[in-house]
């Protein structure tokens, strides 16, 4: 009699656990939303941008859809967002519709209805086109109160490495990167110097999309360790591109991993997509610069994936690379190694 009354019990709480409601509608269509991070809206992290596209959505009265269960969220993902204090012109998400919409009308009613500073470009229909291969990111560099030869320098140095190792101080602990595998080229822009006047340094650097990823700032980390390279301020860090790597990068790092590739393997870039309000920004990348410049090399590194253990000891802070947040908390190791010595 008393299992019987359980069984009925566990019966009625498994009714009751069922979510109540109609099902959510299923998706029709797929969009790919190009954005860009401007101004401002560098600072703000990833849960706040994500947070201002999911209010903008609903201001806009997109039709998106949600997942089941008891707390339904928009079916709405992003690709590899840039870290926080960087600016971008070239952020990918992807959202799901209960409706089939034209793309130019989301991009018109998306982006009247998101904050300033971030910019939707271009919105197209996966059906008709296939999402973008992220595999890199081409990235400026200004260096404030950095002279063009001390960055030069610094340039030719950390390029003539096979492997520069770097710190990062996270939340759950430190970890190791080799940075010098994850940097497809790196120059710099005199062109853009020139034009600016500004008295400070620009990079342009391609960087390899790797596990765990390396950012300028880990970039910026090397230089201060093999050259001495500071700047008087923070650096000012804009994302220009990301898309799919060349052919033939691929084909020379199959072929001779961890060599340099020779002067005529030059990387390709698939065509951009026409864009008719800002066709020269957010472009797919094309990796391979001009081979002759002394501070330029198009080199196939080797693989990173797998080599990059945590740190054991704990780095100086003037060597090691921040979290955005500037948090400095042991993981549940050191602080259970530390309690055992005390």
């Amino acid at each position: 009699m008393a299992g019987q009354q359980r069984s009925q019990g566990g019966q009625r709480a498994q009714r009751r656990a069922q979510p109540s409601g109609p099902a959510p509608l299923p998706a029709v269509q797929r969009l790919v939303i190009r954005y860009a991070k401007r101004g401002r809206m560098r600072f703000a992290s990833h849960r706040d941008i994500a947070r201002a596209v999911e209010r903008g959505v609903r201001r806009a009265g997109l039709p998106v859809a949600h997942s089941a269960g008891f707390s339904p969220h928009p079916k709405i993902s992003y690709s590899g967002g840039a870290p926080t204090g960087a600016a971008s012109e070239a952020e990918f998400l992807e959202i799901a519709l209960t409706a089939g919409l034209d793309p130019d009308d989301v991009r018109d009613r998306l982006d009247a209805a998101l904050p300033d500073g971030i910019d939707v470009i271009e919105v197209a229909d996966l059906a008709a086109a296939p999402a973008p291969r992220l595999e890199a990111s081409e990235w400026k560099v200004v260096l404030p109160g950095v002279a063009e030869q001390d960055a030069a320098s610094a340039v030719e140095v950390f390029l003539a490495a096979a492997h520069v190792e770097v710190d990062r101080l996270t939340s759950n602990g430190v970890r190791r990167l080799d940075t010098r595998s994850a940097v497809v080229s790196l120059e710099l822009d005199r062109r853009a110097m020139a034009d600016e006047r500004s008295g400070c340094a620009i990079l342009r650097m391609v960087v390899r999309h790797m596990t765990p990823a390396v950012r300028p700032e880990d970039i910026l980390v090397a230089f201060r360790r093999m050259s001495a390279l500071e700047p008087s301020s923070p650096a000012v860090v804009t994302r220009l591109a990301q898309g799919p790597l060349g052919t033939d990068a691929a084909a020379a790092e199959a072929s001779a991993p961890g060599a340099s590739a020779p002067a005529e393997a030059r990387t390709t870039a698939e065509a951009p997509r026409p864009d008719r309000r800002d066709a020269a920004q957010g472009q797919v990348l094309a990796t391979c610069l001009d081979a002759g410049d002394a501070s330029v090399a198009c080199t196939a590194p080797v693989s990173a994936y797998e080599q990059l253990p945590r740190g054991a000891e704990r780095p100086d802070e003037v060597g090691c690379a921040r979290e955005p947040d500037g948090r400095e908390r042991p993981n549940a190791r050191e602080r259970a190694r530390e309690q055992r010595v005390s």
